[in-house]
């Protein structure tokens, strides 16, 4: 794999240094609870991506991650007696209890409070990421950075995580309220059809992958396309599907410039950014 992880470093390179390209960057939410999501950051920072697309989880970590910490563990811990002692278990990530849902149920209930008071009646996750990011104010958080470099976050499943518990739990109160889901769609539709060429770091798969590539088929597909993902492509998943599946579709170009790589992404993405930012000279402000 040493050649494709200098095959989609390249490429995001060549992606990121392409005047008019319209970069996305699709991840979930796990990569959040790590510290890899400092990586992200820089990547919005130094304007290696112009769209997001991620899961709900992603909006849930940045909060908490921003206002609280989490803890080092291992895979092998003893889940019942973590549960017993206050700990919810990510992976070799520990998350405290107080610092999850109870967090993210105070910030949130006074964060739509306050919007539904300014007379907001529907809000795209578009906007309520941005509101999230400003809420936050802070240079830890991913949202924060995102707003101020105006990039936008589209969360197609956002009822799947804390946040959007949190969205319903206050819409049963405010029954007039709504999450405008075709919003984010009109949107997309405008950041693709209006894009002179478009290009995607895809890490890992599921929804944020497929929303992505899927916008991008109405446009004809993406003009360059990087993959990193775990997944196998021979147990019929999206997250396993390689770039050439997609060209089937017309979800990627024939003539795209692309990439795939096997592996773990808080593994090697630190060394592709490096590399990106390195050989651009990316500034980050």
């Amino acid at each position: 794999m040493a050649k494709n992880l200098f095959d989609v470093a390249d490429t995001l390179a060549s992606m990121c240094d392409r005047d008019g390209c319209t970069k996305f960057l699709s991840f979930p939410a796990a990569i959040m609870a790590t510290g890899t999501r400092g990586v992200i950051i820089d990547m919005v920072r130094a304007g290696m991506a112009d769209v997001i697309v991620t899961t709900c989880g992603t909006l849930d970590h940045d909060i908490s991650r921003t206002l609280a910490n989490y803890y080092e563990g291992s895979f092998e811990m003893d889940d019942a007696k973590l549960r017993r002692a206050g700990y919810h278990r990510l992976g070799n990530v520990l998350v405290p209890l107080d610092n999850y849902g109870p967090l993210i149920e105070k910030r949130m209930q006074a964060l739509l409070t306050r919007v539904y008071n300014n007379g907001a009646r529907s809000i795209t996750t578009e906007e309520l990421s941005a509101e999230i990011g400003k809420d936050l104010g802070s240079s830890k958080s991913l949202l924060y950075w995102a707003q101020k470099k105006r990039v936008p976050v589209f969360v197609p499943g956002i009822t799947d995580g804390a946040v959007g518990s949190q969205i319903w739990l206050f819409a049963e109160s405010h029954r007039d309220f709504r999450i405008d889901l075709i919003g984010d769609e009109r949107r997309l539709s405008d950041i693709t059809s209006e894009a002179k060429e478009t290009g995607a770091l895809v890490l890992g798969g599921g929804i944020s992958k497929h929303h992505t590539i899927w916008w991008n088929l109405f446009r004809g597909g993406l003009d360059w396309a990087c993959y990193i993902t775990t997944a196998s492509e021979f147990d019929g998943s999206l997250s396993g599907a390689q770039v050439r599946e997609a060209i089937s579709w017309g979800k990627v170009k024939e003539k795209a410039r692309q990439a795939s790589l096997y592996a773990e992404v808080t593994t090697v993405l630190p060394f592709i950014v490096s590399y990106v930012i390195t050989k651009l000279n990316l500034h980050s402000d």
